[in-house]
């Protein structure tokens, strides 16, 4: 798989996905279901891509990213 290492372009999609997370949030959609379609839809995407198998080993690095910080929003 890719790995986009464009701060702008990542910055700039993760703004984008913000946004839609918070229009979601302001039409009363909890933010667990918000979460679990957004995970859905971007391992769904991301299988399309590169295949179930290739999915499967990135999958299997989240837990030591996630432990490493890697997911948590830092405040502006």
């Amino acid at each position: 798989m890719p790995n986009d290492n464009d701060p702008e372009r990542k910055g700039r999609a993760l703004e984008l996905i913000l946004d839609a997370w918070d229009k979601a949030l302001a039409e009363d959609v909890e933010p667990e279901v918000i979460a679990s379609v957004a995970i859905y839809a971007a391992l769904a995407d991301m299988v399309d891509r590169y295949g179930e198998e290739a999915v499967a080993e990135f999958c299997a690095t989240l837990p030591e990213r996630a432990r490493n910080g890697e997911f948590t929003l830092k405040p502006e």
